[in-house]
């Protein structure tokens, strides 16, 4: 073939290879043209890719959900005073990293900002200049942020915007859900605390821990759609779900009683140092609880002392009772009728089995009553009792006043008691409080027997539960009588035998004596076993040392019952004025605040004087019946310490903040939370140390407040 042919049969193959390569390329943009339509199509008429929902997408994409957080029920005190209740902290972290910038606008701390925001982070924080100025200059260049450790962490809303006013761009706020209980050191044990777990407070101990699901919210939901800068598109319906609050916790705690015991408690462990120490003042009509503490204790606000013990001593310790027991085993002698006022019997040591029963006294006082063994806390004369009423008798009367089964308090793990029943010297060791086992609230339970004509009332702390949503009640805690294990002639004359354990001249309660005051008590002195369970402890003071008293004995309102184990040292006095230092000023102030309240003292709503001239403020706040607190010499008031409608006391303090000169007031003699609302109106952290009542002020009064930082206040 010559050349010209080849080329001309060359340029044909080429030209049919040219068509049908155009023909395939054709069908094959064709092909893919028919799938996009078909895809388009199916996508415009379902409107679903891979399973996926576009226009759910879509919606999600310019939707926002902002979480509506619920508040944590209030707990409240007998005047509806809030005594733990949600507050708000706040943790700083500074992003430093150059990278952090958002539609144009710097995030990140700047380096010629670091040396103001050392200045002023140093000012409102407790950690040095040098120290944030470390942390602010990382030796790894590219650390995104940083934190000043714990400096930096559950700061006040006060600290939080003073160092916001400084308007630092980099330095930012982690909002936190916390728990305020402005009194401290505050029935701490029994109120307990909440902690925050994971962003939702959740209670951990106390009435926090046995009403948590109660106390616990539910939080609400903010919808709405948004632009591309997070902007709500205008026109677009916002919807809410409201947060629902927790429930409110209402005590029967009484503020002023409260104090007053735990200021008592703390002067009793910084002299006599004991190991621990209960006590309980009860209502013995309705069986509300109005003062109760332990020691050891802890600030429930800074958690000082919490690490010592862990547990409500008051319901989950059992111990065997001692002396105080005779208050139950005179009344089982005298309601099951073997009790002969005139019979007499031989002091001092008694033989069962073998086994000797001693007289706190071995040598005696011969042949005496047992009226006088009762006035003379006669071991011996308590065992002969016993051995006379038998112990299928004695167990009954165990068995009725309560003990040995828990008294189904609301405080979680309440112990139920124990007893060394089988041999005829265990019994009778039971009937002077050795050998059986009980808690401080079984005791309060059965003594109210005897204070309340033989009808037994049930411990509470807790006087109802409202939902703050509605107003409506969930639980409302009566009276609740449980028994009534004894006669009301057998409770009467019992309760004569105690007035004479005070005023008989041969009785063990001298030191209990009340000026104006009748009372009834019954002194104890309860052995400790040893650590291998085969004896008890020696020593003068290896001993549970308590006290149980009832006043007015005529009719008695209340019970007050205190235990001391252990103490180091009696002060050079005896174990009852020892414990009288605690009783006696307490079970005073109890009676003499119940003759001021017979005088029925109102109630007053708070008024909202935000706003309003100084004069009309003071006058309204004052003609309502408050005591009236000016902080400034503004003639505008601009902030109050209570909250309009909130429900205060005649005689109650109101702190009112004008727009003036702000100038430091004289608190001695205010209470923790009074100072704790001074010190949030001011935004000045105040430093207090103590229980009690402002004894002093490290800034004198009428100094001016412009530029301090900080108040000391020791309370005593």
């Amino acid at each position: 073939m010559s050349l010209k042919n080849k080329r001309q049969v060359n340029k044909r193959e080429w030209q049919y290879n040219r068509k049908h390569f155009g023909i395939g390329v054709f069908f094959i943009v064709g092909l893919i043209f028919v799938i996009f339509i078909s895809r388009f199509f199916y996508v415009g008429i379902y409107k679903r890719v891979d399973g996926v929902n576009l226009p759910k997408r879509v919606a999600q994409l310019y939707a926002s959900k902002t979480e509506v957080k619920a508040q944590r029920g209030t707990i409240y005190d007998a005047d509806n005073q809030p005594i733990a209740e949600d507050t708000s902290t706040y943790s700083i972290y500074i992003i430093l990293s150059k990278k952090a910038v958002a539609f144009g606008k710097r995030e990140y701390l700047s380096d010629k900002d670091k040396n103001k925001a050392a200045r002023v982070l140093s000012k409102n924080l407790p950690i040095s200049y040098e120290r944030v100025k470390k942390i602010l200059n990382p030796v790894d260049k590219d650390t995104y942020q940083v934190e000043l450790s714990n400096a930096g962490k559950n700061i006040s809303l006060e600290t939080k915007k003073k160092i916001a006013s400084a308007g630092i761009t980099g330095i930012n706020f982690k909002e936190s859900q916390a728990r305020l209980y402005p009194n401290g050191v505050f029935a701490s044990h029994i109120v307990g605390i909440a902690e925050n777990e994971s962003g939702k407070m959740v209670g951990v101990m106390g009435l926090e821990k046995a009403f948590n699901s109660d106390l616990t919210g539910v939080n609400g939901v903010r919808s709405f759609e948004k632009d591309v800068h997070g902007t709500p598109i205008p026109g677009k319906k916002i919807k809410t779900q409201k947060a629902k609050d927790g429930d409110n916790v209402y005590t029967t705690i009484d503020s002023r009683l409260q104090t007053y015991l735990e200021t008592l408690l703390t002067q009793a462990q910084n002299k006599y140092h004991p190991a621990s120490t209960n006590a309980i003042l009860m209502n013995a009509h309705t069986g509300e609880i109005v003062a109760a503490s332990q020691r050891p204790t802890f600030n429930a606000q800074t958690k000082e002392g919490i690490d010592q013990v862990w547990r409500n001593t008051l319901a989950e310790d059992s111990y065997e009772p001692g002396s105080t027991m005779k208050v139950l085993t005179m009344s089982a002698a005298i309601d099951s009728g073997i009790y002969n006022s005139s019979s007499t019997f031989k002091s001092g040591t008694y033989k069962i089995d073998g086994k000797t029963i001693d007289d706190w006294d071995t040598n005696g006082w011969g042949y005496i009553t047992y009226q006088d063994a009762f006035v003379r806390s006669s071991n011996v004369g308590m065992a002969h009792l016993e051995q006379t009423m038998g112990s299928k008798v004695w167990l009954k009367y165990i068995k009725r006043f309560g003990l040995l089964k828990s008294t189904g308090s609301v405080i979680p793990n309440e112990a139920s008691g124990s007893i060394e029943y089988k041999y005829p010297i265990d019994q009778a060791n039971t009937a002077y409080g050795q050998g059986v086992t009980v808690t401080g609230l079984q005791m309060m339970q059965a003594f109210s027997a005897i204070a309340n004509g033989g009808k037994m009332v049930k411990p509470q702390i807790v006087k109802k539960i409202v939902n703050p949503n509605n107003g409506k009640v969930i639980l409302k805690n009566k009276t609740d009588i449980v028994g009534q294990p004894i006669k009301k002639e057998t409770a009467n004359k019992v309760l004569e035998m105690m007035q004479d354990v005070v005023y008989d001249k041969n009785g063990t309660g001298s030191a209990y004596k009340i000026d104006g005051y009748r009372i009834g008590v019954k002194t104890g002195t309860a052995q400790i076993g040893n650590s291998s369970g085969t004896g008890y402890l020696t020593g003068d003071t290896n001993y549970i040392f308590s006290v149980v008293g009832m006043a007015p004995a005529t009719n008695p309102k209340y019970i007050l019952y205190i235990t001391m184990k252990q103490p180091s040292t009696m002060g050079n006095g005896t174990s009852s004025q020892m414990l009288a230092s605690v009783f006696n000023p307490v079970m005073k102030r109890a009676l003499e605040e119940d003759k001021e309240t017979t005088t029925s003292t109102p109630q007053i709503k708070v008024a909202d004087v935000v706003g309003k001239s100084t004069t009309v403020a003071k006058m309204k706040l004052s003609g309502a019946g408050l005591f009236v607190t000016t902080i400034g010499n503004g003639n505008k008031v601009i902030a109050q310490s209570v909250s309009k409608n909130s429900v205060l006391l005649s005689g109650e303090r109101v702190i009112i903040l004008t727009n003036g000169e702000k100038t430091m007031p004289d608190i001695s003699g205010w209470s923790r939370s009074d100072v704790l609302k001074l010190s949030s109106l001011l935004g000045i952290k105040f430093n207090i140390s103590g229980t009690g009542y402002v004894n002093s002020q490290s800034v004198a009064t009428n100094k001016s407040l412009s530029d301090v930082e900080s108040v000391n206040v020791q309370l005593k």
